[in-house]
């Protein structure tokens, strides 16, 4: 039988008094009042994780190659939607359209995908071997990085193409370091 209030003009009789209340989780000892209250740092099962502040190399291989990549081919498969979006005719049927479309999208995000996934894959191998020649993570392992992983990428273009090359990606590295910066300053997360 379900719990029902009690009226309060109803007289204390037998019948009342034999029923009692029902509450369907006293024997889970639930501690209703902490159950929200989660951390907000992270969890480590060992000691030496909680130490480490940064991911490992192989971690930084993988992160940087995937990122990389799925950001190449986003943007190579946009660029490739709005080529196959002109290249249509006006005899083209629904089909071939279609075709279109699909094709310039897949050629452009898996060239464009690559890449990226290349340059993501130099700079993270740059950025663990400067952690471990130096011996210290600072924002000038991140900016060399990005200077020599923009010269190695041109290198086979000349030295011109090289040196800007490298200009450019020490630039980008800097301001992606300095907006992470500011970030974690200025905004709560």
């Amino acid at each position: 039988m379900a719990y029902q209030p009690k009226d309060p003009n109803q007289s204390n009789d037998e019948s009342s008094s034999n029923r009692r209340l029902y509450n369907p989780y006293q024997d889970l000892h639930l501690p209703a009042k902490t159950l929200y209250n989660l951390p907000t740092s992270p969890e480590f099962l060992f000691q030496e994780e909680a130490v480490a502040q940064h991911r490992s190399w192989g971690e930084n291989l993988t992160y940087y190659t995937g990122i990389g990549y799925l950001a190449g081919a986003t943007a190579g498969a946009a660029k490739g939607f709005g080529s196959g979006v002109k290249a249509i005719e006006r005899t083209d049927t629904t089909k071939l359209k279609i075709n279109r479309i699909l094709n310039g999208s897949g050629h452009a995000g898996r060239q464009i995908g690559n890449r990226c996934g290349v340059i993501g894959l130099m700079y993270a191998g740059l950025e663990s071997g400067m952690v471990a020649f130096r011996e210290t993570d600072d924002v000038i392992n991140s900016v060399v990085a990005g200077l020599a992983t923009g010269a190695l990428y041109k290198a086979a273009a000349g030295p011109r193409s090289a040196a800007v090359a490298g200009a450019i990606g020490g630039v980008l590295v800097g301001l992606a370091v300095t907006g992470k910066q500011a970030l974690k300053r200025y905004v709560p997360i």
